[in-house]
């Protein structure tokens, strides 16, 4: 080729990158919280850049947008929650077909099932298990004109974001509720894996109870599983029989330990979704998702193309104040009182007056983890790795 040809084409090329990211980068929303990556390492435009540009910016131009749950869409947790988030996605964008994966494993499957998600028109998914997350990323590789919004991720890409909410705020509100009800002092909690969200959450719920009521004490099972009904029966008959009197749970599938806690006159507090009504006479609370509204902005984000530079182009964590974690409705035998109290503690939160973690904090070993004065960051407490003073029970690995 003509060395002057090339030179004009090269030219060429800068010229309509530069005008097009000066029409982008007026649009942007203020307060950029991702990189824009519009370079390479040589200061020149990168390939992925220049093929933004010229072909469209990410997420947009589908006809579809893909969901894949790791379990059932009525499980009463976590994946329920997360369908009816989809569902408002249905509603609001009747002209994207909304595809959905059920019982999706967190192995190369996930991979075969996204991809063929894109294939059929994708340009959005939602990955919605934690162990969702390296597959996602492998998939996100091969097809950089698609966005992923993966929940609860700690690792990010350039068209992969993760969201996820500050949930044990709600929980250390649950844990304020469960520490004065309990007559025992004794409070249960069944949980998957001793992954930093886990262990945030059981401390959370400590932290709350042992906020109102120095002597109660949260003893944690670990079932090494996400939704196992006969391993959950177990661990609650199990906490149960050791004098637990309020039982809670980090599972995906919630129903099991409820029912169980119902039929043995204990009180329960819910996870994830709203499952009060299978405990008429033992609930006191649920910890629980709003993604509805935050799906949809998050689609619409995508959908015009402002996607890169959004909030969502990165760790999103949404609060209490956002409205995107929530308490259920209390139960019919909460007294007024302990209404009260959760609710004027849940302004001080919202206030930023209280922080569940607000040093000193020690771990179960006496150890100081967070000093006088401190109050860690969502970031320090995502990445947590023990367990606080009043928790009984050892982090299996």
């Amino acid at each position: 080729m003509d060395k002057r040809l090339g030179k004009i084409s090269k030219a060429m090329m800068y010229g309509v990158l530069a005008m097009l990211l000066l029409i982008t980068g007026c649009s942007q929303p203020s307060g950029n919280s991702g990189p824009a990556e519009s370079a390479g390492s040589n200061g020149e435009p990168s390939a992925s850049a220049y093929t933004d540009a010229v072909a469209g910016a990410i997420g947009t131009g589908g006809k579809a947008v893909g969901f894949i749950f790791v379990g059932t869409k009525d499980d009463y947790g976590y994946n329920q929650a997360a369908y009816q988030g989809s569902v408002a996605v249905e509603k609001a964008f009747p002209n994207l077909k909304v595809l959905r994966a059920e019982n999706v494993p967190e192995t190369a499957e996930a991979e075969r099932v996204m991809e063929q998600m894109i294939k059929d028109g994708a340009k959005i998914i939602f990955p919605t298990s934690y162990g969702h997350l390296d597959p996602a990323l492998n998939v996100a590789k091969r097809h950089p004109d698609v966005v992923f919004f993966h929940q609860g991720g700690l690792k990010t890409a350039e068209n992969l974001g993760t969201y996820f909410g500050t949930i044990w705020e709600p929980v250390y509100l649950a844990g304020v509720a469960a520490g004065k009800m309990t007559k025992t002092n004794k409070l249960g909690y069944i949980v998957s894996v001793p992954i930093p969200q886990v262990l945030l959450n059981v401390n959370a719920f400590e932290q709350g109870a042992k906020s109102v009521n120095p002597k109660a004490t949260t003893t944690v099972v670990f079932t090494g599983s996400w939704c196992d009904p006969g391993q959950q029966a177990n661990a609650a008959n199990s906490l149960i029989d050791g004098g637990a009197d309020v039982l809670t749970q980090h599972q995906d599938c919630t129903k099991t330990v409820i029912e169980t806690a119902e039929r043995n006159n204990v009180m329960t507090v819910g996870y994830h979704a709203d499952a009060s009504a299978l405990a008429p006479n033992g609930w006191i609370t649920g910890s629980v998702w709003n993604w509805p509204d935050l799906f949809v902005d998050m689609v619409k984000t995508a959908e015009e193309g402002k996607f890169k530079g959004s909030i969502y182009d990165g760790k999103y964590r949404g609060t209490l104040k956002d409205n995107v974690v929530q308490l259920t409705d209390f139960g019919k035998n909460v007294p007024d009182d302990v209404k009260a109290l959760v609710e004027e503690t849940k302004t001080k939160l919202i206030n930023g007056e209280l922080h569940p973690f607000a040093g000193p904090v020690k771990d179960q070993n006496g150890k100081v983890r967070y000093k006088e004065g401190e109050n860690p960051t969502i970031e320090q407490l995502e990445s947590m790795d023990f367990l606080v003073e009043g928790v009984i029970g050892t982090i299996k690995s």
